[in-house]
């Protein structure tokens, strides 16, 4: 009852963790052929963490001692190749995520610092009409000034431009660097102190560390063997055995008489031997009745 759950579930936990060291092999190798090694290379470590608990268990010390230093070996490879897998996974979401976002708007192409520099010389220059007297021709005079006076008013409508365009990129890529992070590892990051990317390796090998440990669990109760099994079996049934048919007291048994006549008749004839196991396999009977049978064979005749 135990032994079928339990090999569907390894099985299923050992092909979920070989189809991610298929997806991070995949994704180290260049070259095709460099991709097939590294998936190759994945999928004999995945396999041999799950299984060499399961395949060492029974084998001599010296063995289950070596297999213990390549489980562990196998182990730390496999947790760290899963580790890949979901770093490039969480990659990958943000990037979809980003793609959502609105794209930042684009930015004049004059830039705040030139436009500044701009208007300080157009401000010394108007400083400088203002401060001289008309004498002759003020027609002319108020002309200039008023012509830089209205390029003041441009270069400080195009310096507001420019910070509102910058102000609205900021925001945009705010919402880009949040969006490229997983919502549940910004809150865990906020939470613990740590960076986010330091939560999702922390994270991506304690996933991989819960998924190898259950799958070595799994298939070390799905391989048990199955001389442990028949032992647990054959006890269970000599027990009921007992108590549905409990030992009968030898000053109270006077029915089983011809049935011991014809059992020494048979051990003389070489069918059987005298003991509790080839009596029972002889009659076909319990082993409380056989060993009733043997004391009653073996009991001096008063």
């Amino acid at each position: 009852m135990i032994r079928r759950p339990a090999l569907v579930l390894a099985a299923v936990a050992t092909s979920t963790a070989v189809c991610m060291s298929i997806l991070a092999g995949w994704q180290r190798g260049g070259w095709i052929t460099e991709r097939l090694v590294w998936v190759a290379i994945g999928v004999v470590l995945v396999t041999g963490a799950h299984l060499l608990p399961a395949l060492c268990r029974s084998a001599p010390l010296l063995i289950r001692g070596i297999g213990t230093l390549l489980w562990l070996a196998c182990m730390a490879t496999a947790c760290y190749g899963h580790a890949t897998f979901f770093l490039l996974a969480q990659q990958h979401a943000g990037g979809l995520r980003v793609a959502s976002v609105v794209a930042p708007p684009i930015l004049p192409h004059r830039s705040l610092t030139s436009v500044m520099d701009e208007r300080t010389n157009v401000v010394s220059r108007l400083a400088n009409l203002r401060s001289r007297r008309c004498v002759h021709d003020c027609t002319l005079l108020e002309g200039r000034r008023a012509t830089l006076t209205a390029h003041l008013d441009a270069l400080d409508a195009e310096a507001a431009e420019v910070r509102r365009a910058q102000v609205e990129a900021d925001r945009v890529m705010g919402q880009r660097d949040l969006a490229m992070t997983d919502p549940v590892t910004a809150g865990l990051a906020t939470v613990t102190g740590m960076t986010a990317p330091q939560l999702e390796l922390v994270a991506g090998l304690g996933f991989a560390l819960v998924l190898e440990c259950l799958a070595c669990l799994l298939w070390w109760i799905a391989l048990r063997p199955h001389e442990l099994l028949a032992t647990v079996t054959n006890d269970h049934d000599a027990s009921d055995e007992v108590l549905t048919n409990p030992p009968e007291s030898p000053a109270t048994v006077t029915e089983p008489d011809t049935e011991v006549t014809k059992l020494a008749r048979d051990i003389e004839a070489g069918l059987a031997r005298p003991t509790v196991a080839d009596i029972r396999r002889h009659l076909r009977c319990s082993q409380a009745k056989a060993a009733v049978l043997r004391r009653q064979l073996v009991q001096p005749k008063p």
